[in-house]
């Protein structure tokens, strides 16, 4: 019997740190995502540049290893820090991969070569954030909650208007130099339908990880909080309509849309913007 709890809390404590290095890759990783030029570079560079790429991608997460890592108990030896590598490496290209087929920058027609260019070039600041998210975002779960801040005392509408200043601040920093590029209609262009369904169902899953999830600094205190939209899900979900609100706005501001634009057009321009949006409305609702 504890033979199997021990078990169960070794795979726990390992999927906690495969979600927390996966969302510090997506904070990191997702405002090069839309670059065109990385695009472009991954798709024409020679093989052994992608190479090179990966060794030393590989060489400074290695040294980041050394100092913290993504898991909560890092090991010390330097192989354990070596495979801790490898597998940081292997997460923020997989999530690289992932964004790039869900935007429709690699389809089942990408040739390999470029397909592997692409995620290597793109894959470089989501493994990054993977390898810095332990360092930089990780807080003490078991900290007591400080019953005597402000934060624990004002009512449920002042907790909401914070969680919907820190989102709107957060999509703002982390989207508002991106809506003005060209990447949100290239995009949008690309992505259609069913594929929009997945960009919204894959912003609300890294929202959720990102705050709830992960294990990032102050989840303990947003499991707590009093705002109206107190449930994860809930909090979640508005989030969402929050950021997608943002992304119109700043659509909007920068004359990428207007009142003769049609409306699947609108829809498409917002789902793309609204994944960045997103990520940065976690992450300023974390600051709080």
């Amino acid at each position: 019997m504890g033979k199997t709890w021990k078990q169960s809390s070794q795979w726990r404590q390992e999927f906690d740190d495969l979600i927390r290095g996966a969302s510090g890759g997506f904070l990191f990783g997702i405002p090069l995502l839309y670059t065109m030029e990385v695009w472009w570079i991954g798709s024409s560079i020679p093989m052994v540049r992608v190479l090179l790429a990966m060794v030393l991608t590989f060489a400074i997460v290695f040294m980041l290893n050394r100092i913290a890592g993504f898991r909560e108990t890092p090991d010390q030896d330097w192989q354990s820090d070596a495979t801790d590598s490898v597998e940081a490496m292997a997460i923020g290209l997989l999530c690289a991969g992932f964004m790039l087929v869900l935007l429709r920058e690699i389809t089942l027609e990408t040739p390999l070569n470029e397909a592997v260019g692409k995620i290597v070039y793109e894959g470089v600041p989501f493994t990054l954030g993977v390898a810095l998210a332990n360092q930089f975002l990780s807080g003490d779960e078991n900290q007591p909650e400080n019953t005597n801040s402000s934060a624990a005392n004002h009512g449920h509408l002042r907790a909401t208007l914070s969680d919907v200043s820190s989102t709107l601040i957060g999509a703002i920093i982390i989207a508002f130099n991106i809506a003005p590029t060209d990447e949100v209609p290239m995009l949008a262009a690309a992505v259609s339908g069913l594929w929009l369904l997945g960009v919204m169902g894959a912003s609300l899953v890294i929202s959720y990880a990102i705050v709830f999830a992960a294990g990032f600094t102050n989840q303990a205190k947003r499991q707590q909080q009093r705002g109206i939209f107190q449930r994860p899900s809930s909090e979640t979900i508005a989030s969402y309509l929050l950021s997608l609100l943002a992304a119109a706005g700043m659509l909007l501001f920068f004359d990428k849309l207007d009142s003769q634009t049609p409306w699947q057009t609108w829809l498409s321009y917002v789902i793309i913007l609204g994944l960045p949006a997103t990520i940065g409305g976690a992450a300023g609702r974390l600051a709080v």
